[in-house]
């Protein structure tokens, strides 16, 4: 049985676009050599037509087979590709120029053989440059395929296709019908530039590059395009190939998206850098969660926290001490500090009136970062964080900088936060080998249920706007619900609540890296929608396959009276509304995170605003709540929680939220076991 070769799709359609540029070449030739001999070649204008769309179509192949199979289709790798063949045509186009300018009004210059034969090199590298750049640019194009995205450009390339073959209509003559094709073109290109959300994910050294690159496409499509206007009225032209519908119409295109690249890109350059420090940040946070591991040493966390610190305050040194039995601090690692500035320093930081002031906090308050002012010949401001674990002072991280107020509050908040996490790493690690030693059953429950406890804000954010409650209990020795609020301004604030799914150590363990990503995005002061796409992104780097976390996230503007909220999955919230006295169910869709862990995730996020007012409540709970079940196996269910709300609706928001709780419990019985965690947060605007 004979077995054939399968053809190689590149070289074959690179071979045959070469044979197809040869006869184009030669036809004309022959045309050329008839007029000056004053002989009828016989070969009509369509037989040019025909070659040069085979041309067309053939290096169109040759691209797209080239760009498919090319594995390195970064978007720095894509637009160098555009870039490099710009710059081979416009250095063989000046090449071309500059001879002609060494041959002067010489004999040789005027030979119309001559001039052809370098018209037809202008036209296949300006044909290639076209082509690759339109191919490239439709690689970005669909990065984030939408069904109309990929509708419109499919109709883009029908529109190509047609122009291709418009020649044999019009003849090249730039006629009406040529316009018109051409305004068509260019409306199509415009409706493509717009998409360029690849632009967002290049860092700050990238981005530079590419307004490079996307400046040589823009010279170099230019300084072509005009070169092509100059053939138009060429005598010694028989054929004109380059007064093309297709070959303009890509011009408009190439050019179009370029411009739109390159100025959306340098527009985002002064943002770039804050973007990249705060995904720095979340991942240094979630390294910090994920450091400790069982039999490993507690000085892998600590060297993550000074490195990670220093990266988020941009300092100029620091360093790291612990605490022995004795309470004396000693030195464990320091980073750009010789250890004759650093006793200096550490001298002047032990005498300022800031650390003193601190010693004399009350307990609650001694884990609080704070900046010291120094008068030394280098260093003139530090920060000091004290590591706390279990209320002990376990050790101290300070960083210095050569300016002074060289740190913002930001940046202590960030610091803050690592601290913070750095130290439930330490105490998890403490006693999960102190669970080890002893019964390492019982002892990792009681880590969870540590760790469980410090999920839970001892503090909830709100003004004189609303009154807030919350509650929380587990089903087993710890739970996977989680609830949170942050301040941003001082009109804006964020209600969070959330449920793992599963129950026990692993849920409890889950969610504490929802708080992570929690402490860290909500610094961006993101939108509901953008929060969760994002929480996504960090999630699913970090669930197991078979978790995911339901949540709903509240950003509540006390100025405006507005309320915008999004819905991971999560049961719906329950809204009562004091001026229309009616009490329902506020209802989105939304995806829980973690399920879907691709760009696909952005398609099921929604967002939605309302106004509230006074005497209006907020009720965000749990589904433990309303699958809270009695000794026939009736669940409390969402009717029974609306009418207890409705109710009560005139108390206040603690009250509310103790009445909910004696009903869930009263429903199920005293001696029932609860089958889920219970949690709810109430909000009474007032």
């Amino acid at each position: 049985m004979l077995k054939f070769l399968s053809p190689n799709i590149g070289k074959v359609s690179f071979l045959i676009a070469i044979l197809a540029w040869l006869a184009l070449l030669f036809v004309d030739i022959t045309r050329i050599f008839g007029m000056m001999n004053q002989i009828e070649s016989g070969v009509v204008p369509e037989v040019s037509y025909i070659l040069q769309v085979v041309f067309f179509i053939m290096v169109y192949i040759f691209y797209n087979y080239s760009i498919t199979k090319n594995e390195k289709n970064e978007f720095l790798n894509l637009i160098w590709r555009g870039a490099s063949t710009g710059l081979l045509a416009l250095g063989i186009s000046l090449l071309i120029r500059g001879f002609y300018g060494i041959l002067g009004d010489s004999r040789l210059a005027l030979d119309p053989l001559l001039r052809n034969f370098f018209y037809h090199i202008n036209f296949a590298m300006t044909s290639l440059f076209l082509i690759s750049c339109t191919l490239l640019w439709k690689r970005l194009i669909l990065y984030q395929k939408t069904k109309k995205v990929v509708q419109q450009w499919q109709a883009f390339e029908i529109l190509l296709l047609i122009s291709m073959f418009f020649v044999f209509f019009n003849q090249n003559t730039l006629d009406y019908s040529f316009l018109f094709g051409l305004v068509f073109l260019n409306i199509f290109s415009i409706s493509l530039a717009i998409n360029l959300k690849w632009i967002p994910y290049l860092t700050f050294k990238e981005k530079w590059k590419s307004i490079l690159f996307f400046s040589i496409i823009l010279i170099s499509s230019s300084y072509l395009f005009f070169q092509v206007l100059s053939y138009s009225d060429a005598d010694q032209i028989p054929v004109n190939l380059t007064d093309n519908l297709l070959l303009i119409g890509l011009f408009a295109f190439v050019f179009i998206y370029s411009l739109f690249s390159f100025l959306v890109t340098l527009f985002n350059l002064p943002t770039s850098s804050v973007f990249e420090q705060k995904l720095v940040e979340a991942i240094n946070f979630q390294r910090l969660s994920q450091s400790i591991k069982p039999g490993e040493n507690e000085n892998q966390v600590l060297d993550i926290l000074i490195d990670s610190s220093m990266s988020a305050s941009y300092a100029d040194g620091g360093w790291l001490e612990t605490s022995n039995k004795e309470g004396k601090l000693t030195l464990i690692q320091e980073r750009f500090i010789d250890k004759k500035n650093l006793g200096q320093v550490k001298e002047l930081i032990a005498d300022s009136k800031a650390l003193q002031h601190n010693n004399t906090y009350r307990k609650e308050e001694e884990s609080k970062v704070f900046q010291v002012k120094i008068n030394h010949n280098l260093y003139k401001s530090a920060l000091v964080a004290p590591l706390l674990v279990n209320q002990e002072l376990i050790g101290r991280l300070v960083l210095v900088k050569e300016v002074k107020d060289g740190f913002n509050k930001e940046m202590l908040n960030i610091i803050s936060t690592f601290v913070g996490q750095a130290c439930i790493s330490v105490e998890n690690y403490r006693l999960l080998n102190d669970a080890i030693k002893n019964e390492r059953y019982k002892e990792e429950l009681k880590i969870a249920q540590r760790v469980q406890e410090s999920l839970l804000p001892d503090k909830l954010h709100h003004d004189e706007s609303f009154e807030i409650s919350a509650f929380s209990a587990a089903a087993d020795e710890v739970g996977g619900d989680y609830y949170e609020t942050k301040q941003l301004d001082d009109h804006t604030f964020v209600l969070i609540i959330g449920d793992v799914s599963g129950k026990g150590t692993s849920a409890a363990f889950n969610m504490s890296q929802m708080k992570g990503v929690f402490h860290s995005l909500v610094q961006t002061h993101s939108n509901p929608k953008d929060f969760m796409i994002l929480a996504n992104n960090a999630l699913s780097e970090c669930l197991e396959k078979n978790h995911f976390i339901t949540t709903a996230y509240y950003l509540i503007n006390t100025d405006s009276k507005k309320i915008t909220y999004s819905r991971a999955g999560h049961c719906p919230t329950l809204y009562y509304n004091h001026r229309k006295q009616e009490t329902y169910y506020l209802s989105i869709d939304g995806m829980g995170l973690g399920i879907l862990r691709n760009k696909l995730y952005e398609k099921y996020v929604h967002e939605k605003t309302f106004q509230f007012g006074s005497g209006d409540v907020l009720v965000l709970i749990t589904d433990g709540i309303v699958e809270a079940k009695d000794g026939n196996g009736v669940e409390f269910g969402y009717e029974r929680l609306k009418t207890v709300v409705d109710e009560n609706k005139n108390l206040n928001s603690k009250e509310i939220q103790d009445t909910i709780i004696q009903e869930v419990y009263k429903f199920i019985g005293k001696n029932r076991i609860a089958d889920d965690d219970y949690s709810l947060m109430v909000v009474k605007f007032k």
